[in-house]
């Protein structure tokens, strides 16, 4: 199992909105980066999901529930999208802020690559995020 942060524009399509749906594919994505992680997702995975815009936090946890397949919504075959189930949110939403204030996130894409929409998170930044969510 591997485990990712995913960004969305709450506006447009917020983690509730997922658990409302129960099922949804994640798709929109258009950086060939972001795609690589996209397509580099299983089954099982587990996805941080990330509110951009005025929140800018890790709101919830969600699960990758089928293999990675082209993104129907994109016109360039590259990009790829993959079905996701709502976990759990996050009992204390884990800020930006908080993220940049601990020099142990200093090397994390979410610090340094800001505008990355999809990035790998380390089972050590993932403890972290669930300590810091109050989930532990």
């Amino acid at each position: 199992m591997s485990f990712w942060l995913a960004k969305t524009e709450p506006e447009t399509f917020s983690y509730f909105d997922l658990e409302r749906l129960k099922k949804d594919m994640w798709d929109g994505v258009r950086n060939f980066t972001a795609a690589k992680h996209i397509k580099a997702m299983q089954p099982s995975d587990l996805i941080l999901i990330y509110h951009s815009g005025k929140e800018k936090a890790i709101v919830g946890v969600a699960e990758a529930v089928s293999e990675p397949y082209p993104d129907p919504t994109a016109a360039d075959p590259r990009f790829y999208t993959i079905d996701v189930i709502p976990r759990n949110r996050l009992a204390h939403p884990v800020t930006l802020r908080e993220i940049k204030a601990d020099s142990a996130f200093a090397d994390w894409e979410l610090v340094r690559q800001s505008r990355l929409s999809v990035m790998p998170v380390s089972e050590s930044h993932w403890q972290l995020i669930m300590e810091l969510a109050g989930q532990a």
